[in-house]
């Protein structure tokens, strides 16, 4: 057997292993998800009906299909609850990613810029946070931004403020909390774009007369765009379905579309209506990808 055989087939089961992976957990579950959207509640359990039986029989199949309805994608659509709370997530995301933006492009340019030895310093710091467990940073701002937290005894021995500041429980508290919690991600896809790019393109554009600002604009920031699409959807999607920050920072005033899926399913026990939520929120996250998709198509293209 030659070695082409030998090899061959290693790397056709590695080539199959990602779609059985995204088969068994995503599509499979999916399918569970979408089936008990399109179901009735039930005080039963589970909480809802038809339940299919696989040992009742075809007709018994049957039944359970034609039982199905989309009333449950008809309430979301009707319901200004729900059409809030998306419309909330989605403007709380858009705002929170484009801060994380404003923020993580000047670091990672300047990671980017500093000598060797000292980009994995840097690139250790930024990965820091992730040594802590994610809750525990979360009620660490919690004692930050409350009445008589960190900040506000700043503040006050600054004289920069008569009284404690109300912190807590407000959206300001709430960006706050997403901004460091996500930094790193919106960090990491951007210095590994800016770390590549050659520097003589830079001093190019400089000797041709062109300012910073221009240099900028017009030869870094498109060089760029690739690393700017992947920290915007690796923070933009999560956020979007966001839960335990909003939740804990934020007032209960309105909710996000994460907090809404669990008082459905937890406190109202309509695991029906949560489960159409969660389905078209993730037909909602699948236009981002689509369009970053198409914007890659485009800039192959281009480079062709």
């Amino acid at each position: 057997m030659s070695s082409r055989r030998i090899f061959a087939r290693p790397a056709g089961f590695a080539a199959i292993a990602p779609y059985v992976w995204m088969l068994l957990f995503f599509l499979v579950p999916f399918g569970f998800v979408l089936k008990i959207s399109l179901s009735q509640t039930a005080i039963a359990r589970p909480p809802y009906e038809p339940v299919f039986d696989l040992m009742a029989g075809w007709e018994a199949l049957k039944a359970a299909f034609a039982a199905l309805s989309i009333d449950n994608f008809k309430l979301l659509a009707s319901d200004d609850i729900y059409v809030f709370a998306y419309v909330r997530s989605l403007t709380v995301a858009v705002t929170a990613t484009a801060l994380l933006l404003a923020i993580g492009y000047p670091i990672a340019n300047g990671m980017a810029r500093l000598p060797k030895r000292w980009q994995a310093v840097a690139m250790v710091l930024v990965i820091v946070p992730f040594w802590t467990s994610f809750l525990i940073r979360i009620y660490a701002w919690i004692n930050i931004l409350q009445h008589d937290g960190l900040l506000n005894q700043i503040l006050l021995a600054l004289h920069l403020v008569s009284q404690p500041v109300v912190w807590l429980s407000t959206d300001s508290a709430m960006y706050v909390g997403i901004v460091y919690s996500y930094l790193p991600f919106m960090i990491l896809p951007l210095y590994a774009t800016l770390a590549k790019m050659e520097p003589v393109l830079e001093e190019a554009a400089s000797d041709l007369g062109a300012p910073p600002w221009q240099v900028f604009w017009l030869v870094t920031f498109p060089l760029s765009l690739p690393g700017v699409g992947a920290g915007v959807l690796l923070c933009f999607i999560p956020i979007v379905g966001e839960f335990v920050i909003p939740d804990l920072l934020a007032g209960s005033n309105s909710l996000m579309i994460g907090q809404t899926l669990w008082l459905e399913f937890f406190t109202n026990k309509d695991w029906p209506v949560a489960s159409a939520a969660a389905i078209v929120l993730l037909v909602v996250l699948l236009v981002p990808l689509l369009l970053y998709e198409r914007l890659q198509k485009r800039q192959l293209e281009q480079g062709r």
